[in-house]
């Protein structure tokens, strides 16, 4: 179920605007010869490698249950979770893989959280990182969720990722809204996500105690419970 179908499922209403826009990129045809599996990070990395490669064969290692739904939606065939952030991913590569099996395909944006390959790397492991699409950050807030957050319509903002917190930074910075934050909660999905909208002052910043949608769900499930 996707994120705004489990908000609506609580009764709450949902305002959007996107912050970043995935591209893909024109690539070469991408060469899986001496890869043993391959490492999403992200759910936009599962698409755009869908969309420049047939192959479904090989298995996958994917960073949260959300990656790993759309690589199974996506018709992968052995696709594993690690139910957490970078470290667990590579916890679970470790601990299913060895390096004398082949390199790890890294389907990737332009800009990435982690040190995967570091991590990787220092394990003995071969990491090869595709960048096959860029997330471009938006230029402007959507009209309905300016209005909101100018007339104190909205109780909290979600943010998935440091980029897309810092952009929502910058873009109320830019039409002179960072006061009316000071109303609102912000829910994160780790505290780098935090950090990221910690430029402007909240009324509570509230951090999930693991960095999944399902923990994330569970701190809205109590923040809702309380009121």
């Amino acid at each position: 179920m996707t994120l705004i179908a489990e908000l609506e499922r609580r009764g709450v209403e949902v305002f959007t605007s996107p912050m970043l826009t995935i591209a893909l990129k024109r690539v070469p045809e991408l060469s899986l010869e001496g890869i043993q599996g391959i490492i999403f990070t992200s759910a936009n990395g599962v698409r755009a490698f869908s969309k420049a490669s047939m192959r479904r064969d090989l298995p996958v290692f994917a960073v949260g249950e959300r990656t790993a739904t759309v690589a199974r939606e996506a018709q992968f065939i052995d696709v594993e979770s690690a139910n957490g952030d970078v470290d667990s991913l590579v916890q679970v590569v470790m601990a299913r893989c060895i390096p004398e099996a082949g390199a790890f395909l890294h389907p990737a944006g332009s800009a990435v959280a982690g040190d995967l390959a570091g991590q990787l790397g220092a394990a003995g492991f071969a990491v090869r990182r595709a960048e096959i699409y860029e997330s471009r950050p938006a230029t402007a807030l959507t009209g309905e969720v300016q209005t909101a957050l100018a007339d104190h319509e909205l109780d909290v903002a979600l943010f998935y990722s440091p980029r897309s917190a810092s952009t929502f930074v910058t873009l109320v910075k830019g039409v002179g809204l960072e006061k009316a934050c000071e109303s609102l909660e912000v829910l994160c999905l780790s505290k780098a996500v935090a950090e990221a909208a910690d430029p402007i002052m909240w009324r509570r910043v509230m951090v999930a105690p693991r960095p999944t949608q399902d923990a994330l769900l569970e701190t809205l499930d109590e923040r809702l419970r309380k009121q």
